[in-house]
Protein backbone atom coordinates (compact mmCIF):
# COMPACT_ATOMS: atom_id res chain seq x y z
CA UNK A 1 0.00 0.00 0.00
CA UNK A 2 1.39 3.31 -1.09
CA UNK A 3 0.87 6.94 0.57
CA UNK A 4 -0.80 7.97 -2.58
CA UNK A 5 -3.54 5.07 -1.93
CA UNK A 6 -5.17 6.81 0.49
CA UNK A 7 -8.06 9.11 0.47
CA UNK A 8 -6.63 12.97 1.12
CA UNK A 9 -8.57 13.19 4.21
CA UNK A 10 -6.96 10.27 5.85
CA UNK A 11 -3.57 10.20 3.89
CA UNK A 12 -0.68 9.43 6.80
CA UNK A 13 1.95 12.37 7.47
CA UNK A 14 5.55 11.72 7.20
CA UNK A 15 6.42 9.65 10.54
CA UNK A 16 3.02 8.99 11.38
CA UNK A 17 2.02 5.40 12.68
CA UNK A 18 -0.56 3.98 10.26
CA UNK A 19 -2.63 2.12 13.29
CA UNK A 20 -3.79 6.09 14.21
CA UNK A 21 -5.30 6.42 10.45
CA UNK A 22 -6.46 2.52 9.93
CA UNK A 23 -9.10 1.28 13.20
CA UNK A 24 -7.46 -2.43 14.53
CA UNK A 25 -9.96 -5.32 15.24
CA UNK A 26 -9.30 -6.00 19.02
CA UNK A 27 -7.57 -8.76 19.84
CA UNK A 28 -10.30 -10.39 22.01
CA UNK A 29 -12.34 -10.37 18.88
CA UNK A 30 -9.70 -12.09 16.31
CA UNK A 31 -9.24 -14.84 19.02
CA UNK A 32 -12.92 -15.73 19.50
CA UNK A 33 -13.50 -15.61 16.28
CA UNK A 34 -10.26 -17.86 15.81
CA UNK A 35 -12.15 -20.32 18.16
CA UNK A 36 -15.04 -20.11 16.40
CA UNK A 37 -13.55 -21.31 12.97
CA UNK A 38 -11.88 -24.09 15.06
CA UNK A 39 -14.72 -25.24 16.59
CA UNK A 40 -17.05 -25.57 13.48
CA UNK A 41 -14.24 -27.06 11.85
CA UNK A 42 -13.94 -30.42 14.47
CA UNK A 43 -17.57 -30.12 14.34
CA UNK A 44 -17.47 -30.95 10.70
CA UNK A 45 -15.38 -33.73 10.96
CA UNK A 46 -17.15 -35.17 14.23
CA UNK A 47 -14.66 -34.46 16.98
CA UNK A 48 -16.37 -33.80 19.96
CA UNK A 49 -14.75 -31.91 23.03
CA UNK A 50 -12.88 -34.00 25.18
CA UNK A 51 -12.51 -36.69 22.37
CA UNK A 52 -8.56 -38.46 22.78
CA UNK A 53 -7.13 -37.88 19.04
CA UNK A 54 -7.08 -40.94 17.11
CA UNK A 55 -3.63 -42.72 16.05
CA UNK A 56 -4.37 -43.02 12.41
CA UNK A 57 -6.75 -41.65 10.13
CA UNK A 58 -8.41 -42.94 7.53
CA UNK A 59 -8.03 -40.95 4.09
CA UNK A 60 -11.90 -40.81 3.19
CA UNK A 61 -15.04 -40.31 5.72
CA UNK A 62 -15.37 -43.72 6.85
CA UNK A 63 -19.52 -43.75 7.21
CA UNK A 64 -19.63 -47.30 8.59
CA UNK A 65 -17.48 -50.15 10.18
CA UNK A 66 -16.16 -51.89 12.68
CA UNK A 67 -14.43 -48.74 13.86
CA UNK A 68 -16.14 -46.56 16.44
CA UNK A 69 -16.64 -43.03 14.90
CA UNK A 70 -18.01 -39.52 15.48
CA UNK A 71 -21.67 -40.19 14.16
CA UNK A 72 -21.85 -43.68 16.43
CA UNK A 73 -23.98 -43.20 19.50
CA UNK A 74 -22.28 -42.13 22.68
CA UNK A 75 -23.23 -43.58 25.89
CA UNK A 76 -24.15 -41.14 28.60
CA UNK A 77 -21.32 -41.16 31.23
CA UNK A 78 -19.14 -39.84 28.21
CA UNK A 79 -21.49 -37.23 26.55
CA UNK A 80 -22.19 -36.06 30.22
CA UNK A 81 -18.58 -35.38 30.80
CA UNK A 82 -18.05 -33.95 27.05
CA UNK A 83 -20.54 -31.77 28.70
CA UNK A 84 -19.06 -31.07 32.12
CA UNK A 85 -15.50 -30.30 30.65
CA UNK A 86 -17.13 -27.88 28.04
CA UNK A 87 -18.60 -25.35 30.53
CA UNK A 88 -16.42 -25.99 32.91
CA UNK A 89 -18.59 -27.44 35.67
CA UNK A 90 -15.58 -29.83 37.15
CA UNK A 91 -15.99 -28.21 40.73
CA UNK A 92 -19.16 -28.24 41.03
CA UNK A 93 -20.01 -31.59 40.36
CA UNK A 94 -17.02 -32.65 42.44
CA UNK A 95 -18.63 -30.70 45.30
CA UNK A 96 -21.83 -32.42 44.96
CA UNK A 97 -20.36 -35.62 44.89
CA UNK A 98 -18.43 -34.59 48.19
CA UNK A 99 -21.30 -33.81 49.75
CA UNK A 100 -23.29 -36.25 49.08
CA UNK A 101 -20.82 -39.33 50.05
CA UNK A 102 -19.32 -37.59 52.86
CA UNK A 103 -19.76 -40.19 55.41
CA UNK A 104 -18.45 -42.65 53.09
CA UNK A 105 -15.25 -41.18 52.11
CA UNK A 106 -14.48 -39.91 55.77
CA UNK A 107 -16.08 -42.20 58.05
CA UNK A 108 -19.14 -41.78 60.58
CA UNK A 109 -17.17 -40.91 63.18
CA UNK A 110 -15.57 -38.13 61.56
CA UNK A 111 -18.51 -37.23 59.55
CA UNK A 112 -20.50 -36.83 62.64
CA UNK A 113 -17.88 -33.70 64.45
CA UNK A 114 -16.93 -31.95 60.59
CA UNK A 115 -19.02 -30.36 58.16
CA UNK A 116 -18.61 -29.59 54.73
CA UNK A 117 -18.41 -25.29 54.39
CA UNK A 118 -16.92 -24.98 50.26
CA UNK A 119 -15.31 -26.21 47.70
CA UNK A 120 -13.13 -23.72 45.35
CA UNK A 121 -10.05 -24.82 43.07
CA UNK A 122 -9.46 -27.45 45.11
CA UNK A 123 -9.81 -26.50 48.10
CA UNK A 124 -11.58 -28.14 51.28
CA UNK A 125 -12.98 -26.08 53.53
CA UNK A 126 -14.86 -28.14 56.87
CA UNK A 127 -15.82 -26.57 60.33
CA UNK A 128 -15.44 -29.00 63.31
CA UNK A 129 -17.96 -29.21 65.69
CA UNK A 130 -15.13 -28.31 68.79
CA UNK A 131 -11.63 -27.05 69.49
CA UNK A 132 -10.49 -30.59 69.78
CA UNK A 133 -12.03 -31.88 66.79
CA UNK A 134 -10.74 -29.24 64.74
CA UNK A 135 -7.30 -29.91 66.15
CA UNK A 136 -7.28 -33.69 65.78
CA UNK A 137 -8.96 -33.38 61.88
CA UNK A 138 -5.72 -30.94 61.28
CA UNK A 139 -3.32 -33.66 62.07
CA UNK A 140 -5.13 -36.50 59.95
CA UNK A 141 -5.11 -33.86 56.66
CA UNK A 142 -3.25 -36.24 55.04
CA UNK A 143 -5.11 -39.80 55.68
CA UNK A 144 -8.41 -37.50 54.98
CA UNK A 145 -6.07 -36.32 51.28
CA UNK A 146 -5.72 -39.74 50.17
CA UNK A 147 -9.36 -41.12 51.04
CA UNK A 148 -10.48 -38.04 48.96
CA UNK A 149 -8.22 -39.13 45.91
CA UNK A 150 -9.17 -42.89 45.91
CA UNK A 151 -12.88 -41.57 46.22
CA UNK A 152 -13.16 -38.53 43.53
CA UNK A 153 -9.70 -39.04 41.88
CA UNK A 154 -6.38 -38.02 42.16
CA UNK A 155 -5.78 -34.17 42.11
CA UNK A 156 -9.35 -33.55 42.69
CA UNK A 157 -8.37 -31.89 46.46
CA UNK A 158 -5.26 -31.09 46.91
CA UNK A 159 -5.55 -28.93 50.30
CA UNK A 160 -8.01 -29.02 52.97
CA UNK A 161 -9.11 -25.99 55.51
CA UNK A 162 -9.86 -27.29 58.83
CA UNK A 163 -11.82 -24.12 60.91
CA UNK A 164 -13.01 -24.29 64.07
CA UNK A 165 -16.32 -23.90 65.86
CA UNK A 166 -18.24 -20.93 64.85
CA UNK A 167 -20.06 -19.21 67.66
CA UNK A 168 -22.83 -16.27 67.14
CA UNK A 169 -21.12 -13.01 67.14
CA UNK A 170 -21.79 -10.72 70.11
CA UNK A 171 -20.51 -7.85 68.84
CA UNK A 172 -23.20 -5.73 67.85
CA UNK A 173 -26.49 -5.20 69.45
CA UNK A 174 -28.53 -4.61 72.75
CA UNK A 175 -26.70 -7.54 74.71
CA UNK A 176 -23.05 -5.96 73.89
CA UNK A 177 -20.22 -6.45 76.70
CA UNK A 178 -17.13 -4.61 76.12
CA UNK A 179 -14.38 -6.96 76.61
CA UNK A 180 -12.40 -9.74 74.47
CA UNK A 181 -15.41 -11.73 73.47
CA UNK A 182 -15.70 -15.39 73.33
CA UNK A 183 -12.70 -17.54 74.30
CA UNK A 184 -11.65 -20.10 72.23
CA UNK A 185 -8.31 -22.04 72.74
CA UNK A 186 -8.62 -22.93 68.61
CA UNK A 187 -5.85 -20.69 66.64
Amino acid sequence: MSFEDFPPQRRPTEGQPLRDIVELVPERQVAAAALNRAREAAKARGIRPGDAPRSKRPLETQLSGAAAGGRDPQTLSTTLGGVIGQFGWGAGVTGGTMQARWTQILGEQVAEHAVYQSFERGVLTMRASSTAWANNLKFSVPAMLRNFAEELGEGQVTEIVVLGPGGPGFGRGPKRVQGRGERDTFG
